[in-house]
């Protein structure tokens, strides 16, 4: 098959040539090329005019198509990646909140490392207390101490983060038991705030390292069998504010340092304390201040009048008080309550007292005051409760008599002539024989809340006095004080 392929491509050049040469004929030309003859001569070629391209060989049938499948499923689309996220700048370091309390369980099944250790503490006190006729110490039995403690309350401690106890309630509890004191029990609950523990039988003494509980600011300690001296150990008690003594044994004097406590209530009432009222008595911050049924003697000291920022009510009743009220009485502008029935007082009421002006209770009676009973006085605008009984009283004015209507004013026992139950004209004579007088009579008459009045116009007063500012009131009432529950 290759020669047969080869002679036209021959012939081709070989006319090509002839064409373009000298006169050649064509068989001649033939019979170069092919070399030879035969029989026949062969028939002449074809007139070309230009040599065409051979003719291609002939096709090989096609293919059989190639059996038809289905065509594959595409494939799943590729998910989108998130585009990366952008590059934040460095932020700064959070600060990190406090711990978190720890989970019940941890100690012991007590909610607190707190509870867990003031546990011991009571389980002991309540070995010692073998008298409790209202069952509270049954109550005292678990894990859960702010749930099931009767008298125990519970808080949160300052910059601890957990509970503690931060009170003891035993009020009217009537505990009772061989020596029971208060010592561990006061000083092994550290997180105390307050601490009331009126109409017990606890005995002892108030332990030294009372100072160690920073939060007590109530101590009640009234109506038990405490004796002795004033304890001292309450000095230590920096954040002291309510101090109730009142009820018990206690004897001896009550030392200055009490009125330089930082106080709103002091209660030191039904004691066996004997000695003259201390001349810083003024110092005092308290609003409430209970003196009464002890043995306290002398006069009232003029300092008084340097808790007229502060004193509401002030009991000084049942003692043994004697001289002349102090003018400077009359500065205690916000007082409301002012009682020195039974002692042994004596004058005329200062004309101060008509400065009073809150002043609902006024208690003079059992004592030794004479003279009129002041107009100006029973001209106070809240007065509901005046009383001059068993003095030897001899003049009342119009609007003390319309008191005496309104049953505000109690003048019964004086030497009122024309007033009924009075005493008798030999009883009151022989006490104006001997009438006692006061040591400065020029005082009586000053009224400090008069204009153009000036406290510089008293040259016997050298006492300088304490103006600390008002603390907010408590919801106690001193009379309540004289009740020991």
């Amino acid at each position: 098959m290759g020669g047969l392929h080869a002679i036209p491509l021959s012939i081709c050049i070989t006319l090509l040539f002839v064409i373009n040469g000298e006169a050649v004929t064509p068989r001649e030309t033939l019979e170069i090329i092919i070399g030879g003859g035969g029989a026949s001569p062969l028939p002449p070629p074809p007139d070309y005019q230009d040599c065409p391209p051979p003719p291609p060989p002939p096709c090989p049938p096609p293919p059989s198509p190639p059996k038809q499948y289905p065509p594959p499923p595409p494939p799943p689309e590729r998910p989108l990646s998130p585009a990366p996220p952008k590059r934040q700048p460095p932020q700064p370091p959070k600060r990190q909140p406090p711990p978190p309390p720890p989970p019940a369980g941890d100690y012991g099944g007590y909610e607190s490392e707190l509870l867990a250790l003031a546990a011991p503490v009571i389980k002991a006190f309540k070995k010692k207390v073998t008298y409790d006729p209202k069952n509270i110490t049954k109550t005292w039995m678990g894990k859960n101490i702010c749930r099931d403690y009767k008298g125990f309350i519970c808080d949160t401690v300052p910059n601890r983060n957990q509970k503690g106890i931060a009170g003891v309630n035993f009020n009217n509890y009537n505990f009772n038991g061989k020596h029971l004191t208060l010592s561990e029990l006061l000083i092994g609950l550290k997180d105390l705030a307050f601490f009331h523990a009126n109409s017990n039988n606890f005995t002892g003494s108030i332990p030294l390292k009372i100072s160690t509980l920073q939060y007590l600011y109530e101590l009640d300690l009234s109506n038990n069998n405490f004796s002795g001296d004033f304890p001292h150990e309450v000095f230590g008690a920096k954040r002291l504010v309510f101090l109730d003594l009142r009820f018990n044994n206690y004897f001896g004097m009550v030392p200055s340092q009490v009125f330089l406590l930082n106080l709103d209530l002091l209660f030191i009432n039904d004691n066996n304390f004997k000695q003259t009222l201390p001349e810083n008595l003024g110092s005092t911050t308290a609003l409430y201040l209970t003196l009464a049924n002890n043995h306290f003697v002398g006069e009232i000291p003029r300092s008084i009048g340097g808790a007229a920022n502060t004193l509401l009510e002030v009991l000084f009743l049942n003692n043994q008080l004697t001289g002349c009220l102090p003018y400077e009485i009359g500065l205690l502008k916000k007082s409301t309550v002012f009682d020195v029935g039974s002692n042994d007082l004596t004058g005329p009421i200062p004309h101060s007292f008509q400065c009073l002006e809150k002043m609902e209770i006024l208690n003079l009676a059992h004592n030794k005051f004479y003279n009129e009973v002041p107009e100006a006085v029973c001209n106070l605008p809240k007065l509901s409760n005046f009383t001059v009984s068993y003095n030897y009283f001899t003049q009342v004015g119009p609007q003390c008599r319309e008191l005496i209507k309104k049953g505000v004013l109690d003048v019964k026992m004086n030497c009122i002539l024309d007033l009924p139950n009075q005493r008798s004209p030999t009883d009151c004579a022989r006490f104006f024989s001997n009438l006692p007088s006061c040591r400065d009579k020029k005082s009586l008459t000053y009224i400090p809340c008069s204009k153009g009045y000036s406290g510089n116009q008293l040259e016997t007063s050298n006492v300088q006095w304490a103006t600390p500012s008002p603390a907010p009131a408590p919801l106690w009432r001193s009379y309540g004080a004289l009740s020991p529950h």
